[in-house]
This record gives structure tokens, C-alpha cells and sequence, in this order.
């Protein structure tokens, strides 16, 4: 085994620091492939960042503002989908009625107002699980700008109709609550963000999968039975949606866009603050921010890096380009990985091309 360097920026080393000299090489070959596949996304356009067309805003408003004059939502969704020239079949072009119905009994300004406090929530959170991980007070001060920098879609008013929004959100949030022994709340929360975008339910599974491999067996029970609630809620929306549908109403494409890695990345720039960069700086920013979050060596650390690595498979191979949207249910993750990197980056390199090990050739009692 290789004997750990001392810590850069974080508290404790990282989840590379001593792995062996086989996994090491490994692990950075595959940094590597990561960061020269970020470049791809210099060649592949991307649909926009949520809010850039007036469409699917109007669309969500159109029918937000139906059922607050007392439409049917299933009728009033019909209609606008109709009048927009989308599909209506299958049935998961209709999203789930909760946010629509919830938004069209609340006030324009206090929906604005819950969802500023949802984002501020999520700073403070993750602020308070991040910055024990810090070592240096001068990091500890940049941990907000990071985490806020991937809110920037999250705290506009105008897209509050997005359900993307306010899943990615919840998500984060159930993230950075979740502890061993503390589930429900995060169950609570991934409940939630399922209901409003059943997308979610992606993290739910890859929660539902780590519980159980961490012999967490009440959190996996929490975990799973959200997942069953989310089944029979999905039951009784598809048999609504079944009674307005149409035989001649359009179809929709299909989702196996197969776009590949730089999709993702161009996504994750376009919904964070990283939009204001170059592409050809923005990219690798988002590899290296994947290398951080998996280099942390926690529970956490895991959890964040698997939910990514899960929605960037969902975007890599079945997004479309007019999809860009999906991740949004993960840009308020990525960018503290920035902070992590650094350590994770130096012990990789370092494990990779250091042959030097401690070998034990005798324990003396």
C-alpha cells in the first residue's frame, strides 16, 4: 500500500490517496477519458438553457393559469399541448398535476417567495455539510459562491413553472440532509421531488440501491416504498391522461437522442453559471468537478457522485437536444465539486506514477 500525502484543501485525504498502485493507474486513465471526452461538447450545440424560448414557459404558465379559472388540469393540459404543436402520447408528455395545481392556488409572489427560500435552503445546507470538509478558511468563503453558482435557473421567478426546477432543488436538498440513521426527512423530500417530476425517480433508486448495499435496511424499506407511492400515483395519471387523449393527437420522437458525453457537459454549463464561460473552459471545469465529488471520501461523496454519474447516463444516451432540461434535476450538484478536486486530482497523478509501497514482511508482537 502506498503510505497517503497529506491533504491539500480538504480535512481528511482523499478517497484516491491510497489506492493501490493498479487501481490508481486506472482511476486516472479513466479521469482522463473523462476530461478529453468533456471536449466534445465544444462540437455539439445544445438546445439552449430553460427560460431561452418562450415556449415551454407559456406552456407551463398557459396551463398553470387554466386551472386557476377552474379548468380540468387533464383538460386544460390537453388543450395547450394541442395548441402548442407538442405530442400528447405516451402518456409522460403530460407531467404529473402536482406542481400546476399547487401554483394555481398560491399567489404569483408567493410561489417566487418558497422558491427563494427552497435555493437558500440548499446553500445553507450544503454549506454546512461542505465546509467541515474544508480545511482552509479561504475555501470555506468561496463555498457559497460555488454552490450558488449552480442556482442561477433555480431562483428565477420566471421559470417557476419548470418542474425541473423545483425537483433538482428538492433533490439537492434531500442530498444534503441525508446522514447513516437520518432518512426520513430525505425520503420525505425525494417523495416530493418524484411527484412534481417522476424523473426523480432516478435518484430515489440510486438511494434505495446504496441503502441497501450499506446494509441500511429501514432506509432502503423508506426508499423503495416512495417509490411505490410513486407507482400507483403514476397509475391513476396515466388512466387521466387515457380519457382525453386523442387517436389522432401527435406522438412523440421518442428519447434515444444517444448524444454522447458532451451533451452532458454542455448541459451542466448551460444550466449553471458556467454559462458565462467559454465552452472551452466550462467543460473541463464540469470533468473536474465529476473527479472532485468522487474523490470525497464520505457517505455523501458517494451518494452525489452516483446521482450524477446516473443522470449523466439518462442525458448521454436518451436525451434529446430540446431535453437539455433533465439536467437541471442535478445542476445544483455539480459545481462544489470544484472544491474537492484539487486533492482528488494531486492523489491521482500522484498514486499513478509513485511505484514506491510499504510492504509488511513480518508483525512483531
Amino acid at each position: 500500500m502506498r503510505r497517503p500525502l497529506p491533504p491539500l484543501w480538504l480535512a481528511e485525504p482523499s478517497r484516491f490517496a491510497a489506492l493501490p498502485l493498479g487501481a490508481a493507474r486506472l482511476s486516472l486513465g479513466l479521469a482522463v477519458l473523462l476530461l478529453m471526452a468533456s471536449f466534445s461538447a465544444l462540437w455539439l450545440p445544445v438546445g439552449g438553457t430553460a427560460g431561452d424560448g418562450p415556449g415551454d414557459v407559456v406552456l407551463y404558465g398557459a396551463i398553470v393559469d387554466g386551472v386557476r379559472h377552474g379548468g380540468n388540469y387533464y383538460d386544460v393540459t390537453a388543450d395547450a399541448l394541442r395548441a402548442g404543436d407538442y405530442p400528447l402520447r405516451p402518456f409522460v408528455t403530460f407531467r404529473l398535476p402536482t406542481l400546476a395545481v399547487i401554483e394555481a392556488h398560491l399567489p404569483d409572489w408567493l410561489v417566487a417567495g418558497v422558491l427563494g427560500a427552497l435555493a437558500t435552503g440548499v446553500l445553507i445546507a450544503w454549506f454546512g455539510r461542505l465546509s467541515a470538509a474544508l480545511r482552509r478558511p479561504a475555501l470555506r468563503i468561496a463555498l457559497p459562491l460555488l454552490i450558488a453558482g449552480g442556482l442561477i435557473a433555480q431562483v428565477q421567478p420566471a421559470l417557476a413553472t419548470f418542474h425541473e426546477v423545483w425537483a433538482g432543488l428538492l433533490i439537492a436538498l434531500s442530498l444534503a440532509l441525508r446522514r447513516p440513521g437520518r432518512w426520513i426527512e430525505p425520503v420525505a423530500l425525494g417523495l416530493a421531488a418524484m411527484l412534481i417530476r417522476e424523473t426523480s425517480a432516478l435518484y430515489v433508486l440510486v438511494m434505495a440501491a446504496l441503502a441497501i448495499t450499506d446494509g441500511e435496511r429501514r432506509e432502503a424499506v423508506g426508499w423503495l416504498g416512495a417509490l411505490a407511492v410513486l407507482a400507483a400515483v403514476v397509475a391513476v395519471h396515466a388512466h387521466a391522461v387515457a380519457q382525453v387523449v386523442r387517436p389522432l393527437d401527435a406522438l412523440s420522437p421518442g428519447w434515444a437522442g444517444m448524444l454522447g458525453v458532451g451533451f452532458f457537459v454542455r448541459t451542466m454549463a448551460a444550466s449553471t453559471v458556467l454559462s458565462l464561460l467559454p465552452i472551452l473552459v466550462s467543460a473541463p471545469l464540469v470533468a473536474l468537478a465529476l473527479i472532485g465529488w468522487a474523490g470525497w471520501r464520505s457517505p455523501t461523496g458517494l451518494r452525489v457522485t452516483a446521482t450524477l454519474a446516473a443522470y449523466a447516463t439518462l442525458l448521454v444516451l436518451f436525451a434529446r437536444a430540446d431535453t437539455f432540461y433533465w439536467g437541471l434535476l442535478v445542476a445544483p450538484l455539480i459545481l462544489p465539486g470544484l472544491a474537492l478536486a484539487p486533492d482528488a486530482v494531486r492523489d491521482l497523478v500522484a498514486g499513478a506514477l509513485d511505484s514506491r509501497r510499504i510492504t509488511v514482511r513480518r508483525v512483531v508482537r
